[in-house]
């Protein structure tokens, strides 16, 4: 089941939630550092283990001191720069890879929130078609048992996702 909500990542009881990271997993902006500053220490010092993830795959953490979710997937989305750099393919695998890595570790729900509409520039409704056509491939050949829950943060990709939910399968 996959369905879109507004809100805040941190407020939802999931398995995983997923991070829209950066390379070098270190926290920044956006939700990013909202998740670093819940989480706690413990989770940079996870990331600095892990050191480095490339735009388009994805890793798993615990979810430390966030206390309604079981692990915290980093997936870094790409930076925008014009359509022409592969960025649809990358972050169609940022969504694809984070799933997968979700039903390797057992998790039976996620949550995503809009990678790379923020600073990183992907303009949002192609993103939201990205998000959403992937997520339907993986509920209708993988796992269709996996909940899946799309977190707007703003009202704009909220409006975007409710319009384009009903409409892909």
């Amino acid at each position: 089941m996959k369905k879109s909500i507004k809100g805040n990542i941190l407020d939802i009881r999931i398995d995983v939630i997923v991070n829209a990271a950066n390379v070098n997993l270190q926290g920044g902006g956006g939700v990013d550092g909202m998740i670093h500053k819940a989480a706690g220490p413990q989770l940079l010092e996870a990331c600095k283990q892990i050191g480095y993830c490339e735009t388009g795959k994805a890793v798993i953490t615990k979810a430390y001191n966030i206390s309604n979710t079981k692990f915290i997937i980093h997936t870094p989305g790409p930076v925008w720069k014009g359509g022409d750099n592969n960025e649809a393919d990358l972050l169609a695998n940022s969504y694809w890879n984070s799933l997968m890595l979700a039903k390797e570790n057992g998790c039976k729900s996620i949550s995503f929130p809009n990678i790379s509409t923020g600073v990183y520039g992907f303009p949002k409704i192609d993103a939201a078609h990205i998000a959403l056509e992937t997520v339907s491939k993986f509920l209708n050949e993988v796992d269709n048992n996996m909940d899946i829950v799309l977190v707007c943060y703003d009202a704009v990709n909220y409006k975007i996702y409710q319009e384009l939910c009903p409409l892909i399968k």
